[in-house]
């Protein structure tokens, strides 16, 4: 199993946010390190990333960096490149780790992994939690996942799904599920998707893993019960980030 992290330099909200520190590290380290205890080795770690800035900080801390290019549309066609950039197999797995996840649970890496490895009919598998909070539910920025019963997603939405025809909400009836933004692929379903058209609930949704399902192909989703990751999106998150840390550290 091999774990990529892709990281950006450029971003309309948060320039340069791989490299801002928190706790006097910079972003990215504390993904990488979060990873390396997921991985076998940390040679099975490397961080995917279009800026020499960031690959240069990258190597000064031990990590492995490869450059991609800078106008891939997203990040499955990122990590395309970088698996023929390593050789890697058809069958090797690979786990995309955002590189704005400095909280990320080793743990839950290491479930989508295996989620993937122990089914064979599925090209990526994700991860979910149930959703406890009514309010969450019809909050567009949590997508809400519907899976049959062998654990394979139907449809990821930013509505709430499914939707309860006689009115009302009870999650204790059912078991709504939040979709976590972590996915394990097969190195060959990531270079097939990279030649796939969006499909066009991917594009009315704004989800990229509908492209996925449009085109047939199966997910797996695991279900995690483990602490919730919080990415970083904006600068006032740092403080968020390192109050955690700390609160940890104590």
């Amino acid at each position: 199993m091999k774990i990529a992290i892709p990281a950006r330099f450029a971003s309309s909200r948060f320039p340069g946010k791989p490299l801002a520190l928190i706790i006097g590290k910079p972003m990215i380290e504390h993904v990488w390190r979060r990873a390396v205890v997921a991985a076998d080795s940390p040679a099975d770690v490397v961080v995917a990333t279009d800026d020499q800035r960031i690959a240069d900080v990258v190597a000064g801390f031990g990590g492995n960096a490869v450059i991609t290019r800078a106008d891939h549309e997203n990040g499955s066609e990122r990590l395309a490149e970088l698996a023929d950039l390593m050789g890697l197999n058809d069958d090797e797995i690979v786990v995309n780790v955002q590189g704005d996840e400095p909280l990320i649970d080793p743990a839950l890496i290491r479930l989508v992994g295996k989620a993937l490895a122990g089914h064979p009919s599925a090209g990526i598998s994700t991860a979910a939690d149930q959703i406890t909070d009514a309010q969450a539910l019809s909050d567009p920025g949590i997508v809400k996942v519907v899976t049959d019963k062998g654990g394979f997603a139907h449809y990821f939405s930013r509505a709430t799904i499914p939707h309860n025809r006689e009115g009302g909400l009870d999650l204790e009836a059912y078991p709504y599920a939040r979709h976590i933004g972590i996915y394990a692929y097969r190195a060959a379903t990531l270079r097939l998707l990279a030649t796939c058209a969006p499909a066009p609930t991917e594009q009315v949704e704004k989800l990229e893993q509908l492209r996925a399902l449009w085109h047939g192909i199966k997910i797996y989703v695991a279900e995690y019960d483990g602490p919730p990751s919080i990415g970083v999106d904006v600068p006032g998150d740092i403080a968020l980030v390192e109050a955690i840390l700390s609160e940890n550290a104590q």
